[in-house]
């Protein structure tokens, strides 16, 4: 593994145990794709969600009360974007005064 920089979260001794010959060619023609091995991990790494192509939001820290959040996270995933849409009708009704 020489020439390659080493983790900090790597202890040297983890590192220099590690020996990772290159794959034959026999070793490379017995691959397959990752789904077709572990077709539950890719599912449920396609479902996280990567960077934006066109930013279209903006990440921000925002403090709320606890039971604010509680009670959009007590329906479970999607709570932020709920947030956002309870967020977007206050606007809406503010802009119609």
């Amino acid at each position: 593994m020489s020439g390659k920089k080493k983790p900090d979260a790597i202890s040297q001794e983890d590192w220099d145990a590690v020996d990772s010959p290159e794959l034959t060619d026999d070793q490379l023609a017995a691959m397959r794709p990752a789904d077709d091995v572990l077709p539950d991990v890719v599912d449920a790494y396609r479902k996280t969600r990567g960077q934006q192509k066109a930013p279209t939001k903006q990440q921000v820290t925002l403090r709320l009360d606890q039971d604010v959040v509680q009670h959009f996270k007590q329906d479970g995933a999607g709570w932020q974007t709920r947030i956002n849409a309870a967020l977007r009708t206050m606007i809406t009704v503010d802009e119609k005064r």
